[in-house]
This record gives structure tokens, sequence and C-alpha cells, in this order.
């Protein structure tokens, strides 16, 4: 009887102490990463990175995209019903990845209609019209060009001049390629939510993923 007990007692005991030991592990774990977040913030959201949503919202969504993207373009409206399902809660943060041929001529666009605070209107409209200038996943720059003085507001002398002598959209190409090594976002859109990659692509996943950190 006296042995029963003395089993029983150590079998509780090595329990507690089971359960004790994965609490500080994972409390450890907890702490590396945030640790990790901290010191490797900047490869997730550059100073010049186009933020959407609240700056001091609870979740971060980064988002490594190509303007020639297929996927991005299906996925954009998406995006754009989980923030606004989630108003307040997520800022988006988007990086440029320009793998498809050409693409960063597009980017440099897009650079140049952000300057003239049109940013998304050039995104949402390259989006819209990617059959028209891109073939055989490669893009036809001056086709893009010409379609572009759709975008009403668009002042197409101004963003000549950008494309022209404007050197800062190299050097935030060359930066977010070399962030998207880092992270190893080799396709486009990758996903990386308060800097935890989308492991398994799909919306459904991106959904579990968000509202694991909200």
């Amino acid at each position: 009887m006296q042995n029963k007990k003395v089993v029983l007692i150590t079998i509780v005991a090595l329990l507690a102490l089971f359960l004790v030991a994965g609490y500080v592990y994972k409390n450890k774990q907890s702490e590396e990463y945030a640790n990790i977040s901290k010191s490797e913030a900047l490869v997730f959201q550059r100073p010049y990175s186009v933020v959407i949503g609240n700056e001091d919202a609870k979740v971060q969504l980064v988002e490594f995209f190509d303007p020639a993207c297929g996927t991005c373009a299906q996925f954009h409206p998406y995006v754009k019903d989980i923030m606004k399902e989630n108003e307040g809660k997520i800022k988006l943060v988007l990086r440029y990845a320009p793998f498809h041929q050409n693409s960063d001529y597009a980017v440099k666009m897009l650079e140049g209609a952000r300057e003239q605070g049109l940013f998304m209107e050039a995104l949402e409209f390259m989006f819209a019209t990617q059959v028209y200038w891109i073939k055989n996943h490669v893009v036809n720059p001056k086709q893009l060009w010409a379609l572009l003085a759709n975008v009403k507001g668009l002042d197409m002398e101004k963003l000549a001049a950008f494309m022209n002598n404007n050197k800062t959209a190299d050097e935030i190409i060359a930066q977010d390629l070399k962030d998207a090594e880092t992270l190893k976002a080799d396709k486009t859109p990758s996903y990386f939510v308060n800097g935890k990659p989308l492991q398994e692509f799909g919306l459904e996943n991106l959904k579990k993923l968000i509202n694991s950190e909200l």
C-alpha cells in the first residue's frame, strides 16, 4: 500500500514537473520570438514601405507582391475584405518582389504614382488590366505606360520625370528583394503575419493565421 502511494506521488510529481517545464519552454520560445521580431523588424517593414491601415494595429500583415502577378491580383480583394472586417486591428505592409521579367518598370511606375498620392489607384488599375500589358509572363512597359494615362488624376508628365530621374525606386526594389531573400519569400504573393510566414498558401489558411494573432 505504501509502495503504491510512493509510486502515485512520484507520477504526480513527474507530471507536475513536465507541465512546468513545458510552460517554461513555451515562455522561453515566446521571448526568443519577440527578440527576433524586434531585432529583425526592418526586414518586414522598412521606413519607406507602403503601409495601409492603422500604424499601431495589433496585427502586421506583410505581403511581398509583384504588380504583374496574377495571383496577387486575385488575392487583393480578399485582403481588402479582411482589412475591412477587422478595421483598425490590421496594418498591411506592401513590399515589392518583381519576379516577372520587366516588372521592375511596373514597380517604378507605382512609386511614381505614389509620389502623386495615387499608389492604390495605380495598383488596382494595374491588377485590373494585367491581361493588356503582360504576355507570356513578360511585362510590356510601353503598353502599361499607355494604359496608365487612364488613371484618374495621374499626371503623366510628372510620372515621366520621375521615371527618368528618380533612383530611389531602384534602391527600394533592391532592398525589398534582399529582404524577400532573407525571409525566403521566393513566390508572390508571400504573406507574413506578425513575423510568422504563411506556411501553406491559401485564403482560409491566411485567415486562420491572422485570426490566431488578433
